[in-house]
């Protein structure tokens, strides 16, 4: 194999395939990328059996076609450090050899036939969407995903296909969050029982790294199977196990009626909750809302710390309502969206969701 690629565009791409890369030692090959070079240019792929992504690149220049196993944390390096603006790379199954102008960089390589492949073909009932859609609703959703192991199954982002929508939901029993897509662009008939898919956290997350890198309407097609899930756009494929387990009923967690709704934005509600957080601390991770006509005070207190008290301005007419909230969890959420967008918070009273 020999091909001549741009240095940057090669580390982009070693860097996004190189998160599927195993983290833990399973086979000694797995800590590396496989790549294959043939006409249509240089395909890169890596996987941890668990999770796998293969990505192609179609402006590499290949002088001979051929695949190798490249040494994920030694390329990484070469392509950092290198000044070239293009770069030659040689390899066989011995050896890998990695030219520019004046330096090289060789380095043993091993049979890429000893790689194992991943899943790439898409089933007939595949869904599509905009790209865009679904890297926000991931952005949106993934940050409620639960850190620690549970009863319940929540370590990942919940996939649903509610009839001609997606709903995307995660939980760590402390906080939920959920997206509604508008309708798909395309929506394959499925068995209404098993349209519930939960998909591991560091696939979202490199999932929605790539889409992020997207135009916004390119589309992705993704097929929710029984045990795994495949996502696909033009240039790559993501294959995921799913997490086993049951999930916990979201649905009958959401208010069935509400007593008050506030219209806010979110750039200054979020400022408002970050100066008031300045004086939170551990024993006292809370900030205290005290809702009145016109006005909003946020105010937080610790034993060590002091105290702050913000007043924002907001429209509001209803009865005096005081309610505690993390703020972590409120500015984790607020995040996800944009300074301008219009929020509207519902409240029961003080001490209910």
């Amino acid at each position: 194999m020999k091909v001549v690629c741009s240095r940057e565009t090669l580390l982009s791409a070693v860097q996004l395939v190189g998160a599927a890369v195993a983290a833990r030692e399973l086979k000694p090959i797995l800590r590396n990328l496989k790549v294959i070079a043939d006409q249509r240019g240089l395909t890169l792929i890596a996987t941890d059996l668990e999770l796998g992504m293969r990505h192609e690149l179609r402006s590499p220049r290949v002088e001979e076609e051929g695949s190798a196993i490249l040494p994920t944390q030694k390329i990484t390096q070469i392509l950092r450090e290198a000044t070239d603006e293009e770069l030659t790379i040689e390899a066989d199954e011995s050896r890998v050899l990695v030219q520019g102008s004046q330096c090289e960089w060789e380095m043993p390589s091993e049979n890429p036939d000893e790689f194992p492949d991943i899943p790439v073909q898409l089933d007939e009932q595949s869904h599509e969407a905009p790209s865009g859609v679904i890297a926000q609703m991931i952005r949106r959703t993934i940050f409620a995903v639960a850190k620690e192991s549970t009863k319940f199954a929540m370590n990942g982002v919940l996939w649903e296909i509610d009839g001609k929508n997606l709903r995307l939901v995660a939980t760590d029993s402390k906080r939920l969050a959920l997206a509604i897509s508008p309708p798909l662009t395309r929506v394959a008939a499925i068995d209404a029982k098993a349209n519930s898919h939960l998909t591991p956290t560091k696939a979202m997350q490199l999932l929605e790294r790539h889409l992020a890198h997207l135009p916004g309407d390119a589309p992705l097609n993704f097929s929710l199977r029984a045990n795994d899930a495949l996502f696909r756009t033009e240039t790559t494929t993501l294959y995921t196990r799913l997490v086993e387990g049951r999930y916990p009923p979201y649905r009958e967690i959401f208010p069935k009626k509400t007593n008050a709704k506030i219209v806010l934005s979110v750039g200054p509600f979020l400022t408002a909750i970050r100066q008031s957080a300045i004086m939170t601390d551990e024993e006292s991770r809370r900030v205290a809302f005290h809702f009145d006509k016109g006005q909003l005070t946020l105010q937080a207190q610790g034993p060590s710390t002091g105290r702050s008290k913000v007043p924002l301005a907001i429209e509001y007419d209803g009865a005096p309502l005081d309610i505690q909230f993390d703020p972590t969890f409120l500015i984790e959420m607020l995040r996800t969206l944009g300074p301008e967008d219009p929020l509207t918070l519902e409240l029961i009273d003080g001490m209910k969701p």
